[in-house]
């Protein structure tokens, strides 16, 4: 039997299809950037993909897109580790992460990780922290 939804969307024996335009995929100007964690001077940590990467007299200078601020984590020791493995499953509500931004320029640089494909999948599932 098949069922069709306002929104295009259809429902063949009991499973919805949506129209192929309606599926979200990767950003197209993330292909081939490495996704980190960088860590500053002034301004803490952060997690996305290098856009754009400048040496400067006052030091190192990145330009991050698709980008969180990480401002507590638990389940790992260290920003290597949290790189590595994530956050701990059973501690994420804890972890206190921004909302993404679409991009940030991030000065005095001191450290850049790259983040491990089980680590962004942990990070990513971490709801965003708010004051309310």
């Amino acid at each position: 039997m098949v069922t069709k939804i306002s929104d295009g969307t259809i429902n063949v024996n009991g499973i919805d299809y949506v129209p192929k335009s309606s599926v979200k995929t990767n950003h197209p100007a993330l292909k081939g950037l490495q996704l980190v964690l960088i860590r500053s001077y002034a301004s803490g940590v952060h997690f996305g993909y290098i856009k754009k990467r400048e040496d400067l007299l006052s030091g190192l200078k990145v330009e991050l897109i698709k980008c969180r601020r990480i401002w507590a984590w638990y389940g790992a020791a260290s920003l290597s580790q949290l790189a590595v493995d994530g956050v701990l499953e059973s501690k994420k509500n804890d972890c206190k992460f921004s909302m993404e931004v679409e991009s940030m320029e991030i000065t005095q640089v001191i450290e850049i990780i790259p983040v491990t494909a089980k680590a962004a999948e942990s990070i990513n599932s971490v709801k965003v922290w708010e004051v309310k």
